[in-house]
């Protein structure tokens, strides 16, 4: 499946007091592509009844979920695929057991993982963080537009860049190679989130193509 467009990742502290399925669903019809359903505190229960919620939006719109980490609410939830870091279950595990028709991403923090992930079938590795930002404090420094470049001339999968992104800088992250863009606060913490997706899908798009 080929990866691209606007990638939405939750966050429902930033959602400024507005239920998660509203915010969701207003990005869905800005134009997000994508959504990963990410939450780190939630017990287990919550976080599948969530899941189903927004699962049942996205349906709607024929948006895949996806699911942060977690690999047993993904199969819980029957969810479109899930999207693992490097200290979370490897790849080759959560891909025996969601199958191969499963979206599968991978977090990548430095060359030695993206040379790693070369072996993988995934449908697409997150390239973390491209700019420094605090909705991701556990990395190890970040790619800036150099890395990004980087990992695209050595890479042969589809790329999600993530971290620090927003309407001032993704046409450059695009440009030097990003297939698709994910953001947190851009659109969580977005006055009017349809129209802040509607601005950023149409950024993409204008510069997909295009080359630093």
């Amino acid at each position: 499946m080929k990866i691209s467009g606007l990638y939405l990742v939750t966050d429902r502290d930033l959602c400024l007091g507005r239920p998660l399925e509203k915010v969701v669903e207003q990005c869905v019809k800005g134009g997000v592509s994508i959504v990963q359903l990410r939450e780190k505190d939630l017990p287990t229960r919550d976080f599948i009844d969530e899941a189903f919620r927004i699962k049942e939006i996205l349906a709607a719109h024929n948006v895949p979920l996806i699911i942060n980490d977690r690999v047993d609410v993904a199969m819980a939830v029957r969810a479109d695929g899930v999207h693992v870091g490097q200290e979370d279950m490897p790849y080759e595990m959560a891909r025996k057991l969601l199958g191969p028709d499963a979206i599968i991403g991978v977090s990548v923090e430095n060359e030695e993982q993206v040379h790693r992930a070369e072996q993988y079938d995934a449908d697409y590795l997150g390239v973390s963080p491209i700019f420094e930002t605090p909705t991701k404090t556990d990395t190890k420094g970040s790619w800036n537009l150099s890395g990004m470049a980087w990992v695209r001339k050595n890479s042969h999968h589809n790329l999600v860049a993530i971290g620090g992104l927003n309407e001032a800088n993704i046409a450059e992250v695009v440009r030097a190679g990003a297939d698709c863009i994910a953001v947190v606060s851009a659109l969580c913490s977005a006055t009017n989130p349809e129209a802040a997706a509607k601005k950023l899908s149409a950024l993409i798009r204008e510069n997909t193509g295009k080359s630093l």
